[in-house]
């Protein structure tokens, strides 16, 4: 299915069009992805976080997206877990490369093709070697396998309201942590309150931009609860302000994966 959106700034309009396989259900959910389940109600900058003030005032139309495909969702979260988002947009190409399918309609101008991820039975079957090749190892992959033979549930979540619930559920599945979770109900839910915790950057990000120190999950925790139900609101606008904590240094290396490692599930 592809899914086509056209906004028109002078008349607060956006045109959809949808080609394929499910491209009534997309249309239907059109205003859901434009973020109209979304609502600030109750979120309220305080004054000492100048910068917060600042970034709602600078962008009050930000509104979190509700893309209702929660397995689509985690398989893209099991591939970014543990390394960079260069790393995790290579592999997520290679594969759609070799087990999507072209999107139908129109494609673009400039000849390159769009791709459609594969579908939850065919991530089930690609070998352990065509991961490797696409840089993911074991751990990430079989967080991908396994939430392909679970999808059917993993879709049932968006029948739930309670976060927390929805959270369990999603973490029941082996090798999801906390992040992945999370990325899960900001992209497949649209969860305002669902925080980037146990990520690299994240907490110290909005730790320093909003009192100007870099605190770990705890404290940045601690320091944002007053902002429970809008916690990822408060993480995406002070994203969009481009503020975050100092950079020392040469970048981080790129992580390596040997057979047998453990990590902190994300």
């Amino acid at each position: 299915m592809l899914l086509r959106l056209t906004p028109y700034a002078s008349n607060g309009e956006v045109e959809a069009e949808a080609w394929g396989p499910g491209a009534g259900w997309a249309l239907d959910g059109v205003p859901e992805l434009l973020g109209e389940a979304d609502s600030w109600d109750g979120f309220e900058p305080l004054p000492e976080h100048k910068v917060l003030v600042d970034a709602a005032r600078r962008f009050p139309h930000v509104r979190v997206p509700r893309t209702r495909a929660v397995f689509e969702a985690m398989a893209a979260a099991g591939i970014e877990q543990v390394v960079t988002g260069k790393e995790a947009f290579r592999a997520w190409r290679v594969i759609l490369r070799e087990y999507g399918e072209p999107a139908p309609g129109p494609q673009p101008p400039d000849g390159r093709i769009m791709m459609v991820p594969p579908s939850p039975e065919e991530w089930r079957v690609i070998p352990s070697w065509q991961w490797l090749r696409a840089g993911v190892e074991g751990r990430r992959s079989r967080v991908v396998i396994t939430a392909a033979t679970r999808a059917k549930a993993l879709e049932r979540t968006l029948e739930l309201t309670d976060s927390a619930e929805i959270e369990r559920r999603l973490r029941s599945l082996p090798g999801v942590g906390v992040w992945t979770a999370a990325e899960v109900r900001q992209r497949a839910h649209g969860d305002a309150d669902a925080f980037s915790f146990a990520d690299y950057h994240v907490s110290r990000d909005v730790s320093y931009a909003l009192i100007g120190e870099e605190l770990d999950d705890d404290g940045c925790a601690e320091l944002i609860e007053p902002y429970r139900g809008h916690r990822f609101r408060v993480q995406r606008l002070l994203e969009l302000t481009g503020i975050g904590h100092p950079r020392y240094g040469p970048r981080k290396s790129l992580p390596t994966h040997t057979p047998g490692a453990t990590h902190r599930l994300r």
